[in-house]
């Protein structure tokens, strides 16, 4: 008996007050809605633009090979030391040459065992006194 009397006194409850409870569900609609819209439209839209800047070595710049095979510099290696030369961070060479930031933190590593150096500062010293990447002066872009 107490069951049905609480059920009949929920009924009425719905009933009388119908209006508030379709209102309410609409604007809980809504509010989830413009909720979701805001996300949309605020969220920053990403826009990947990719610049290759061609370099050219000057006419007297010669790579010396025997510096290369003394080091044993593989051409991944060599290439990874001319984009560190270029300031690239080890995220946008990773980018650059499609594979993954820590291939291009070995290769790095690498260089630095091979080349004997510390820091990329370093490295990039070496490698121009060696004769493994042009100068700035004997670039041309």
């Amino acid at each position: 008996m107490l069951f049905l009397l609480k059920w009949l006194e929920w009924r009425f409850l719905i009933i009388n007050h119908a209006f508030e409870i379709y209102a309410g569900a609409i604007a809980l609609i809504f509010t989830g809605l413009g909720i979701w819209l805001a996300i949309k439209l605020i969220a920053p839209k990403v826009k990947t633009v990719i610049v290759e800047k061609q370099v050219f070595a000057g006419a007297d710049f010669i790579l010396n090979e025997a510096e290369l095979n003394r080091l044993r510099l593989s051409p991944r290696e060599l290439e990874v030391l001319q984009l560190i030369a270029d300031g690239l961070s080890n995220q946008q060479i990773a980018e650059r040459l499609f594979v993954s930031l820590n291939t291009i933190k070995t290769h790095t590593s690498n260089l630095f065992l091979k080349m004997e150096v510390e820091r990329r500062t370093q490295a990039i010293e070496m490698a121009k006194r060696l004769g493994l990447i042009p100068d700035a002066h004997h670039t041309l872009v």
